[in-house]
């Protein structure tokens, strides 16, 4: 049975897995140290100031999928938004509606938070994703320009 809830401080090591496999999925050759990562998961998500919230899809306990999401403010007007930064399914349970689960938890947290709306990118040539989301029935928005600066890392 697939269910859907917030991570917890116990997640960590199942976040990590998951973000290796994220990594390795985008082409990554080298990942952090376990220690390394599992560290830096935890400080993002359960230290003094969360950067950020993830949902876990679990099916018969194991997990199968994450979404992680920031609030971010302003949105239209004084309101707030849920900013969807990834939603990542283990390659062999796609297919399953665990990414329609996530996608729906996450628009019922952004509900019970009050925020106007949710928004997400995609990368282009991630076709796979762009077919997801307009099975879902999500119109693609052109009314922005998505810009990046690349920050030199710390551990550089």
């Amino acid at each position: 049975m697939l269910v859907v809830t917030g991570a917890e401080r116990q997640d960590v090591p199942a976040i990590a897995d998951l973000l290796a496999e994220l990594d390795h999925f985008y082409g990554a050759t080298v990942t952090d140290l376990p220690e390394e990562r599992a560290a830096q998961i935890t400080a993002m998500l359960f230290g003094d100031v969360p950067a950020a919230h993830v949902l876990l899809a679990r099916d018969g306990g194991q997990v199968v999928g994450f979404a992680s999401y920031s609030f971010l403010w302003p949105a239209a007007g004084l309101t707030h938004s849920l900013y969807l930064k990834e939603v990542y399914v283990r390659q062999a349970c796609q297919r399953e509606g665990v990414g329609r689960a996530l996608m729906l938890k996450v628009c019922e947290v952004a509900a019970k938070q009050g925020c106007s709306r949710v928004e997400w990118t995609t990368d282009v040539p991630n076709r796979d994703a762009q077919r997801f989301y307009e099975a879902l029935g999500v119109p693609v928005y052109e009314g922005k320009v998505f810009y990046r600066v690349e920050m030199r890392s710390s551990r550089a």
